[in-house]
């Protein structure tokens, strides 16, 4: 008897799990007496063997198989469900984002997902047999990445549209609440050295890495802002047959003067006649509309920093000698969004509407009197902001005007108009704030008409 080994079963853990030991060696966990007399066999020891029993006797095997499993359950599908949320936004951040940070951003949520699928694989250890003694840790960093990132998710959507993802995020933290009380209760990080500076240490650092995030995607795009210069020149003019017309030739000119590329969303050139003393802002000066048109074509086009576009353009004067302007005037107009912060549709410059179409296509908010319109969806910077504002539509329209045509800009999510107002500049903040949204008016050139007129004469 002096030879037979001594077994030993110790009290069953929060898990119904009881501790088998042989000799003093720990040999197995066990969660029932079927359990115990298949592993004592393989141990070469017979069903009568004497086992010392610690805490609790032979008939207490607290597990719960069903509510085990179910808990199981409860926490992969949460974890892998937060994995493949986060895989889907890492990807296409790691591929599309338009900055360097936001790339970055893209790896740290790949990164973050694949803790996610680590902790998938803990929670089957830690609800079947917990052989990996940090299995509780690894399930209680991806719940807390979880929460973090779903309640994340939710604040950046505050003020937003309500989409898909709103939904997805309540459940995602309401299911990593549960888990995480859950995880506390049975607390998880148990067999975990000095688990309190470990929390500082990964606290610490989570709040460097969300400082360094903020510098890169929020205060250094909003300090870099574009510096977009635009106008227009008189040159020469000439009188055509019989002289019923005159050609002024107009130089127009779009430059790139900052540090930021842009999306020129539209363009006009106006040019006036009327009393030499109306070159003011006031559109009801007494100016008279001789001719409008676009200059910047295709629309849509990207104006990187330091290009310049620039071109001549001939505007017709009819019966030049029976008016009595005193000057002409010409004036610029363009709207130009931030390349840095969307991503226009190419898609864009092909989608101009006139005419007939127009009006049958008309929709409950668009401007009246429009005469054209442009189109299409845009992309944020970011797969973030995708999922937290959702699909955004961007429209622009010229309109016309007996003496002040315009154009007219939409940023918007699909049946919402906001229309663009530079005298109201504070109904478009958020547009502005987003996405630098910006209408960019050149000062006027003016040129005596009579001036004109006389080198038009010498020159025919």
């Amino acid at each position: 008897m002096a030879n037979m080994p001594e077994v030993t079963v110790g009290a069953p853990d929060d898990l119904g799990l009881r501790k088998v030991l042989i000799n003093g060696e720990p040999v197995a966990k066990v969660r029932s007496a079927r359990e115990l007399r298949r592993r004592l066999r393989r141990a070469g020891l017979g069903v009568g063997h004497d086992i010392h029993w610690v805490g609790a006797d032979s008939t207490v095997w607290p597990d719960r198989s069903g509510r085990r499993r179910a808990v199981l359950g409860f926490m992969v599908v949460g974890l892998l469900a937060t994995a493949y949320l986060l895989i889907t936004i890492g990807i296409a951040d790691t591929r599309d984002a338009l900055t360097y940070g936001g790339r970055i951003a893209g790896i740290t949520i790949i990164v973050a997902a694949l803790v996610e699928l680590i902790a998938v694989a803990a929670a089957l250890d830690y609800w079947h047999n917990r052989r990996r003694r940090y299995s509780g840790v690894a399930v209680l960093a991806g719940v807390v990445i979880a929460f973090l990132c779903s309640s994340s998710l939710l604040l950046l959507q505050i003020g937003e549209r309500a989409n898909r993802y709103t939904l997805i995020g309540i459940i995602l933290v309401v299911w990593s609440s549960l888990a995480l009380y859950g995880l506390f209760r049975c607390r998880a990080w148990k067999g975990l050295r000095n688990p309190q500076r470990i929390a500082i240490g990964a606290i610490v650092s989570f709040l460097l890495a969300g400082a360094n995030l903020a510098y890169s995607q929020i205060y250094v795009p909003y300090v870099t802002t574009p510096l977009i210069q635009t106008g227009a020149e008189f040159r020469e003019s000439s009188l055509g047959r019989r002289g019923a017309q005159m050609y002024v030739t107009v130089h127009l000119y779009l430059k790139n003067s900052g540090q930021v590329p842009v999306y020129v969303l539209g363009s006009i050139y106006l040019i006036h006649g009327g009393p030499a003393s109306s070159i003011s802002e006031d559109k009801t000066s007494g100016l008279k509309l001789i001719y409008d048109d676009e200059f910047i074509m295709p629309p849509g086009r990207v104006l990187n920093p330091g290009e310049e576009i620039a071109q001549d353009a001939v505007v017709e004067i009819k019966d030049p000698d029976k008016l009595n302007y005193e000057a002409i005037t010409a004036r610029t107009e363009v709207i130009v969004i931030r390349k840095d912060r969307m991503t226009l549709d190419r898609d864009y410059s092909r989608s101009g509407v006139g005419g007939e179409k127009l009006k049958r296509e008309r929709q409950e908010g668009d401007p009246p009197g429009a005469i054209y319109r442009y189109q299409s969806e845009i992309s944020n910077s970011s797969e973030i902001l995708n999922v937290t504002r959702g699909m955004q539509r961007i429209t622009v329209w010229r309109v016309a005007s007996r003496d002040w045509p315009r154009i007219d800009v939409d940023v918007s999510p699909p049946g919402e108009r906001i229309v663009f107002d530079p005298l109201w500049p504070y109904a478009n903040e958020d547009v502005i704030d987003r996405y630098g949204l910006t209408q960019v008016r050149g000062s006027m050139a003016q040129t005596p008409y009579t001036e004109l007129l006389e080198k038009a004469r010498s020159g025919s």
